[in-house]
């Protein structure tokens, strides 16, 4: 059972409100073990199991947020 971390570049966010919606929204997803958003530099990292959870529906989940995936 491999964990992978990805670094996802985000468009959109600048509030603690921002980190706080992409934490949950992405944390809720089963698979995900940690989330962590760097408002600065306008990333998510996330740690995940790919045998669960794809990049893919990581991505989308931000999307869903409201907020621009950079790919």
């Amino acid at each position: 059972m491999a964990k992978e971390i990805t670094d996802i570049a985000v468009e959109g966010m600048s509030c603690s409100h921002c980190e706080n919606s992409v934490k949950k929204a992405v944390g809720a997803l089963g698979g995900v073990d940690k989330v962590s958003v760097d408002l600065a530099n306008k990333k998510v990292t996330v740690e995940f199991d790919p045998e669960k959870v794809s990049g893919k529906a990581i991505m989308d989940a931000i999307e869903d947020q409201g907020y621009d995936v950079i790919k």
